[in-house]
């Protein structure tokens, strides 16, 4: 005679317990999964780019009538341990700048960002220092100031191959 905890072919009978522990269980790790992949978008979530938008809004139209008036032609290159920045002026010459603040990083997180301190070369280009980047899709931020004092702000995708 077959116990009564038993099936027919030797197994133990699904009763609501076993029921509602695996349903349990897989809402418990949904959940869980959820909570993980929110923490990390959070976490490597840039941020804001301006603490106010109206406030910003208010002087955008004159900033950027101000720097299209500059007529700069930008390009920007990785070669090596290396980002090159050319800034040509409106007569075909290297264009006067009197600083420019910059970082490279990734457009989607911040933890791989590099502060760039650029030089002059002999030829005109802008060139700064970089630790090794990894391959992929990487943006170079910056602002440069015109001889004026016009900020010159712009935003360069570079793609760097897998090697």
């Amino acid at each position: 005679m077959a116990e009564l905890n038993q099936t027919k072919d030797g197994g133990k009978p699904l009763t609501g317990r076993k029921v509602f522990a695996i349903f349990a269980g897989a809402f418990a790790l949904i959940i869980g999964v959820n909570v993980f992949m929110a923490y990390n978008a959070i976490g490597t979530f840039p941020g804001l780019e301006v603490e106010n938008s109206y406030i910003a809004s208010q002087t955008f139209d004159a900033e950027r009538k101000a720097q299209e008036a500059l007529n700069w032609d930008v390009s920007a290159a990785i070669e090596g341990d290396e980002v090159l920045l050319t800034i040509i002026g409106p007569d075909g010459a290297p264009a006067r700048v009197e600083a420019i603040e910059a970082t490279i990083g990734r457009a989607t997180q911040r933890t791989d960002d590099q502060v760039l301190a650029f030089r002059q070369n002999d030829v005109g280009v802008h060139v700064a220092d970089i630790d090794p980047l990894d391959f992929g899709k990487w943006e170079l931020r910056f602002v440069a100031t015109a001889a004026n004092g016009t900020p010159f702000r712009q935003r360069i995708q570079l793609i760097l191959p897998e090697s």
